[in-house]
């Protein structure tokens, strides 16, 4: 007979998929509010990030995400450091914004009204480590796993490690984009694909896919998805 998770049991399931949905829901949310709104240049859609001077889609997603990320108790001291590490360099996602053409240079912007320069390193920096600290997460923790590994978990964890060594592969094409200069939109790209692969892992480890997951076994408590 099949045993129902316990309430906690579902309710980290219920934190993990918001993580996950609020990952895959970004860009397309930000890229819709900020079409609908005026263009102050036609290189409004070039990133995510530059939606932030023209909608509030970024700020009301990215934040409650790391907010998320911060409050994840996970397995062990490991979980809980990386999940709170990437809540972090994802709130300086948010307060440094990044630089966009159409913002003359020296303009305070963000919450801590920086020159729009200083801003961008910091955002930049951020989200890089931010990606960093997501991939090295999927690829090392979520595959851990307890005494026995079952087939779909197994499974699960050829996902985890396709979605953290896609981030990686997709950090680095961005460098290599960026010193090629290819054109300013491929950084909007790689940023979808960034974060449908952070929120894809996130959905797994939350059972969003049924087919993924393990059957209940009689006792709760102690293993490792």
């Amino acid at each position: 007979m099949e045993v129902r998770a316990t309430k906690e049991e579902r309710m980290y399931l219920r934190i993990r998929n918001l993580c996950g949905l609020l990952g895959v829901i970004l860009p397309w949310l930000a890229l819709f509010s900020a079409g609908i709104a005026e263009h102050p240049s036609d290189e409004w859609w070039w990133s995510i990030s530059a939606t932030y001077y023209q909608s509030p889609a970024l700020v009301g997603v990215l934040v409650p995400a790391c907010i998320v990320l911060m409050s994840y108790i996970g397995y062990d001291l490991t979980d809980n450091l990386l999940t709170s590490i990437a809540g972090i360099f994802g709130l300086g996602i948010v307060f440094f914004p990044c630089k966009v053409s159409w913002i003359p240079d020296g303009t305070p912007v963000g919450f801590f009204q920086l020159p729009i320069e200083a801003s961008n390193t910091i955002h930049t920096i951020s989200a890089a480590l931010f990606f960093l600290v997501i991939a090295f997460n999927s690829i090392f923790q979520f595959t851990k796993s307890g005494p026995t590994m079952t087939d779909r978990k197994k499974i699960r964890n050829r996902i985890y490690r396709i979605c953290g060594y896609g981030m990686l592969a997709a950090e680095l094409a961005f460098v290599v984009l960026r010193w090629l200069g290819a054109p300013g939109y491929t950084i909007m790209i790689i940023e979808i694909i960034l974060l449908h692969l952070f929120g894809f892992a996130w959905l797994v480890k939350g059972e969003a896919f049924p087919f993924l997951n393990d059957k209940p076994e009689p006792e709760t408590g102690g293993s490792r998805d």
